[in-house]
């Protein structure tokens, strides 16, 4: 029998009077890969933060034990030397230090006079990068790199710092599929080395394909430990079933629809490449979006559907060239007020970085693009403001202790409805989703996509949707249309789309 390398028992949490964590009691094996899932707000994240020492002893209730001693742990510092590491979704690097410097940060090499021994961090750098299969000048700004490469940076941190727990907290949330494939191979070659693996996801088939028992949260609480290797009975409807309380026959739920006049028309449009002169990162676009419709735009990493949602609401830094039209009318479109102005709101994919003030309630990230609304003779009425907000909050169904909590405290799911609330307010006519269910749960994204039918089917929004999930762009689209190196190769309706034909133009095979 395998030894239990860390084990909690009973361990407890809350947050002014909400508890995130409630009595949770499961143990992991030495040398394994354990996946733990759960909806947003369950407790996962709370849990992983515990253990990595960001919330010191004495701020928890139970005990947990790392290979049979009760840990006591008063920061990070503590965690890493007891051989915990954790990998973040959003990266811990310093962007403008090179490959090195960030790997040896805090744990620097001394020469014998006392001074950071360059050539010997120089030299296990190297080493590290080839055990990683990385390929890049150590010499270079993490910025400079792409981030799969990062990603595998933090990891040769965790590596440097003799790991032998590592927290990997959704750790595919911003990869391409072949990024992700590599590092789901090198954490089961983690597990060939003896290294224990903890593996934090929404990402269903990923954990299926790689864990080898998992542990299902539910409101804080331990809802099931299993088995997934060998365990012909685990599949994504039993997990999902756990995870939710019930059974969700359709992830992707279908409203039917009548789209009306095309609401959003762009024609010719050309966008400049943003570094390379003489050169265009968008070319000659051309696409319409009708009331009513959602439209799904998709493609290969880099094949430009971001560059394109931002340039639509004069937020690129080139010229663009071409017409756009709303409701029939020819808009000129300089930044994004202009664009909120004509009712054209866009969700960005970056929820944390550029979606939401973190450090400010979730009642002043709704109303922020919207504040006219609840204005007179220069002053916001603050009881329509709170009624406007708290008609969101129950609307979109946001977990949280009052419109006063901050952003930065909610999960990923209850923050990604805080930003569509925003939006909502804003009473757009044509609303662009940039990978709207990117890092939340399958509960939260189902309720995403309840809502897009509500806004196109019910209110006649025309809704355009960059996703970088297939499933997802088939499951809810009523057309999809698909960019290849800037340009649109090929269009796709909800009765001919296939992931051949999908992947056909994507990859631009004539």
């Amino acid at each position: 029998m395998a030894e239990h390398i860390l084990e909690f028992r009973d361990v407890g949490k809350q947050f002014a009077g909400v508890r995130a964590l409630d009595k949770v009691s499961f143990s992991v094996d030495a040398g394994e890969i354990h996946a733990i899932v759960g909806e947003n707000g369950a407790g996962k994240s709370t849990l992983m933060k515990i253990v990595s020492g960001f919330y010191p002893a004495g701020t928890y209730e139970g005990s947990v034990f790392i290979n049979g001693q009760e840990i006591q742990f008063k920061d990070i510092a503590d965690a890493e030397s007891a051989g915990v590491a954790i990998i973040y979704q959003e990266l811990a690097l310093v962007p403008k230090l090179n490959v090195i410097d960030n790997i040896f940060l805090g744990h620097e090499l001394k020469t014998a006079r006392g001074s950071i021994d360059m050539m010997a961090q120089s030299k296990r750098t190297q080493e590290l990068l080839e055990l990683l299969g990385l390929d890049v000048n150590p010499f270079l700004p993490v910025q400079e790199l792409g981030v799969g490469q990062q990603q595998l940076i933090e990891i040769a941190k965790a590596i440097n710092r003799n790991a032998r727990i590592i927290i990997f907290d959704e750790p595919t949330a911003a990869l391409n599929e072949k990024e992700s494939y590599q590092l789901l191979d090198l954490i089961r070659d983690f597990k060939a080395k003896g290294i224990t693996s903890i593996y934090v996801s929404h990402k269903l088939e990923e954990v299926l394909a790689v864990a080898d028992r998992l542990t299902i949260l539910r409101d804080g609480s331990t809802v099931e430990t299993a088995p997934v290797k060998g365990n012909a009975a685990m599949n994504e409807g039993l997990i999902i079933s756990y995870m939710v309380g019930r059974t969700i026959e359709n992830r992707f739920p279908w409203a039917e629809k009548h789209p009306g006049d095309v609401v959003l028309e762009v024609r010719n449009w050309t966008v400049p490449h943003p570094v390379l002169e003489h050169k265009n990162a968008l070319e000659n676009i051309n696409l319409s979006v009708r009331k009513g419709e959602i439209v799904g735009l998709g493609g290969l990493m880099g094949a430009g559907r971001t560059e394109f949602a931002l340039s639509l609401i004069g937020l690129y830094q080139k010229p663009v060239t071409g017409t756009l039209a709303i409701d029939g009318r020819e808009e000129r479109i300089n930044n994004p007020n202009d664009a909120i102005r004509r009712g054209l709101c866009y969700l960005t994919e970056d929820r944390k970085g550029k979606g939401l003030i973190l450090f400010n309630s979730i009642k002043t990230n709704m109303t922020l693009a919207s504040l006219k609304q609840f204005t007179h003779f220069s002053r916001i009425n603050p009881m329509q403001e709170d009624a406007a907000a708290q008609g969101m909050v129950s609307g979109l169904s946001i977990k949280s202790s009052s419109l006063e909590q901050l952003a930065g405290n909610l999960s990923g799911g209850n923050q990604q409805k805080v930003v569509l609330a925003k939006w909502l307010l804003a009473q757009p006519k044509v609303l662009i989703l940039d990978e709207p269910t990117r890092g939340i749960d399958v509960g939260a994204k189902y309720e995403i996509y309840e809502l897009m039918n509500r806004l196109t089917a019910d209110q006649g929004v025309g809704i355009l949707m960059i996703s970088s999930e297939l499933p997802e762009l088939l499951g809810v689209c009523d057309r999809i249309i698909v960019m290849h190196e800037g340009e649109l190769a090929g269009e796709l309706d909800r009765k001919n789309a296939t992931p051949e034909l999908f992947m056909k133009y994507a990859t631009g095979v004539q």
